[in-house]
């Protein structure tokens, strides 16, 4: 069950002790009791011609660690930060509550996620944000998290929800989709697992989604990759699934695999670049990505 104690977006931004993400800016984005919840912001180097100047609104993205929703570390996504901040993007790690550090259940780390989407959109204007172009990506258990914001209505836990929640495309690298009976997470979650299976939510508000999965990987089957694929084509809605031949969970990690990781930032900076978020080609280097 959602914690009955008011979560809270915060109004004002407030900086953080030293991010644990050399150069970015720390903000808390929602508090929960005595649990202050963490933004990690890495910006763009601006050009000098737009030094002086009023700079135009980026697009945005903010990564969810993977971990099963009980742990996970909020520097997972580092390197894909760091990237896409390199193409001219507001790049964001966001904290989520998990049950190893806060005792709670998978629908408050969706929760913790929507208000990470919201307080982003909400602060667009103060942090050179679009705020619709704001993109939401995360792998596994943070995979599912992302995923839940944009298709998933309903828990909402700020005080604030005339501002939305969904993002406006998802990246989901081996991403939990389906809580329902042989899904994962299926046991923990109980009679509730409908209200959190991204899978069981597809309808036309979803937005434009891309999906890396390795046809190895224990724990999301490449069946439940080509349904939601497919289910989202029903919907009328675009889903690129891309599958990696023999790679397990979690192949897309820089530290576990170089080559992968470059394919799926070259495919994934090519996503965006076709959504008109960017522009040019991708800034790194790979065969596999051609």
């Amino acid at each position: 069950m959602l914690l009955a104690t008011l979560a809270l977006l915060t109004s004002a931004p407030v900086v953080a002790q030293k991010s644990p993400i050399a150069g970015a800016r720390s903000e808390v984005y929602k508090r929960v009791d005595d649990v202050e919840l963490r933004m990690h912001l890495l910006f763009p180097d601006e050009p000098e011609s737009e030094q002086s100047g009023e700079q135009e609104p980026r697009p945005a993205i903010v990564f969810f660690f993977g971990g099963g929703w009980n742990g996970g570390r909020i520097e997972q996504f580092e390197p894909q930060a760091r990237y896409f901040a390199s193409r001219g993007m507001v790049a964001a790690l966001a904290d989520y509550r998990v049950r190893s550090r806060h005792k709670t259940t998978p629908f408050e780390c969706v929760a913790d996620g929507k208000s990470a989407v919201r307080w982003l959109r909400k602060h667009n204007e103060r942090l050179g944000i679009d705020p619709n172009r704001l993109a939401a990506a995360g792998g596994s258990a943070g995979g599912h998290v992302a995923a839940a914001t944009g298709v998933i209505d309903g828990l909402e836990s700020d005080t604030v929800t005339k501002i939305s929640s969904r993002p406006n495309a998802l990246l989901l690298f081996n991403p939990v989709f389906d809580n329902g009976p042989g899904g994962y997470g299926h046991e923990r979650l109980g009679k509730r697992w409908r209200e959190i299976s991204p899978l069981h939510h597809i309808g036309k508000h979803a937005p434009p989604t891309i999906v890396f999965l390795g046809t190895k990987d224990k724990l999301i089957p490449v069946s439940t990759g080509e349904a939601y694929r497919d289910a989202m084509k029903t919907a009328g809605c675009r889903c690129d699934l891309h599958l990696y031949e023999g790679q397990p969970h979690g192949f897309f990690n820089r530290q576990r695999n170089a080559k992968a990781y470059a394919d799926t930032i070259v495919k994934s900076d090519r996503f965006l670049v076709e959504l008109g978020w960017l522009h040019g080609e991708p800034a790194i280097a790979t065969d596999a990505g051609k």
